[in-house]
């Protein structure tokens, strides 16, 4: 997102289900908020 960090209401409006409850899988390392699954960028991230 580099500088068009969306401000903390819309995030959560796409990060949060109906029931408040994260969507996906969702991991914060240093400053990269991974959300959802994808075996190649895990595999980047977690070296």
């Amino acid at each position: 997102m580099g500088n068009n960090r969306p401000d903390k209401e819309i995030l959560l409006k796409h990060l949060l289900g109906p029931t408040g409850n994260l969507r996906a899988p969702t991991i914060l390392k240093g400053k990269t908020l991974l959300v959802g699954f994808n075996e190649g960028v895990y595999g980047d991230i977690f070296k």
